[in-house]
């Protein structure tokens, strides 16, 4: 069959297909999703390993082509993940948000190396300077949409992905910033305890009156908010949130943490487990040996003994897979995410 244009008819064969794999009887038809990637994961994915869970943030699907809500739901069971972090612009468009006209896939890296104070040329700070002079322009659009919209839709999706064997524990859209109303940021929370998610992540904001006004609202709102962090983590970056708010945690990146030239990245773990609420996973250097993000293995950060610390003392929190090495040629982000979940599974037997 031919697939349709029509955003509707997409949408009834996405949640078609989904319920006919449920019910356990797949038909071998051209749906949104193709058969194969279902008849593969025909009773679900199961990424939870030895007590461990093991997820992935769809930001690692970033360089796919397909980037909706359907597109991601497959990558992530081809993958054989079974709960996610969920990145914002996949549910919010399936909801009805409008699409943006910034290339966000060719901004990220700029506004990263600028968040990790490297060198920008001209170039580059002209490039991230225009687009984000459109994202102003975009921002205004979606929070117009936001003040309107239903989160039908979030449940929904929701409902979709966890009949898929997929669970949905955080929510990372772009409603939390110091630009963001404070309506956005509630609604962006709704929006996650709508799809099933019990806590929202952003990018720490370095500023206490703002962590100060996200956990008084996730309070309200009922869930968590999980600050996420590059180099600038030290063992003291969320003492203040983390006192302001029972609803303020973390988001650690494990990677990240030991690319900033932290000590005994493990103690960390250990210190702050009850208000870590997820935690990335990735193989970065040292800064005595570069601070290169690796294939697993090849890096510095000790993945399999925290692995291990996380089963052996049954903390509760998901370990969540974050592809950020560069992709071998002749492979994809799907086939790594599988590597990387091969890795967890024997650091785990």
């Amino acid at each position: 069959m031919e697939k349709s244009n029509n955003p509707s008819v997409s949408r009834r064969q996405f949640l078609g297909t989904a319920a006919t794999l449920v019910s356990g009887s797949v038909l071998a038809s051209n749906s949104v999703f193709g058969a194969p990637a279902y008849i593969k994961n025909l009773f679900g994915p199961n990424s939870l390993i030895n007590g461990v869970q093991i997820g992935v943030i769809t930001y690692s699907f970033r360089e796919m082509p397909d980037q909706s809500a359907e597109a991601v739901l497959q990558y992530v069971l081809e993958s054989g993940i079974s709960a996610i972090e969920l990145m914002g612009d996949p549910a919010e468009i399936y909801a009805g948000k409008p699409k943006s006209y910034v290339d966000m896939r060719s901004v990220f890296p700029l506004m990263r190396k600028r968040n990790e104070k490297q060198e920008l040329t001209a170039e580059e700070k002209k490039k991230l300077e225009d687009a984000e002079a459109q994202m102003k322009s975009y921002n205004a659009e979606v929070a117009k949409w936001r003040a309107g919209a239903s989160l039908a839709k979030f449940e929904e999706l929701g409902k979709t992905y966890k009949k898929a064997g997929v669970s949905i524990y955080a929510f990372k859209p772009n409603a939390f910033g110091r630009n963001n109303s404070d309506a956005e940021m509630e609604f962006g929370m709704r929006a996650a305890k709508a799809l099933g998610a019990n806590q929202v992540t952003l990018e720490h904001p370095s500023n206490d009156d703002h962590t100060l006004k996200l956990g008084t609202i996730a309070q309200k709102v009922g869930v968590k908010v999980g600050y996420h962090g590059h180099e600038q983590q030290t063992y003291t970056l969320w003492d203040t949130a983390l006192a302001q708010s029972p609803a303020n945690s973390l988001n650690l990146d494990f990677g990240h943490f030991v690319a900033a030239g932290n000590p005994n990245p493990l103690d960390f773990i250990k210190l702050k487990h009850d208000r870590i609420v997820s935690m990335h996973i990735k193989d970065r250097q040292t800064p005595a040996h570069g601070k290169g993000n690796v294939v697993w293995g090849q890096g510095d950060t000790p993945i399999r003994e925290a692995l291990k610390l996380i089963k052996d003392n049954k903390y509760n929190f998901p370990a969540t897979i974050e592809l950020e090495y560069k992709v071998p040629e002749g492979s994809t982000p799907v086939a790594e995410v599988k590597k990387c979940l091969e890795f967890c599974k024997n650091s785990l037997s």
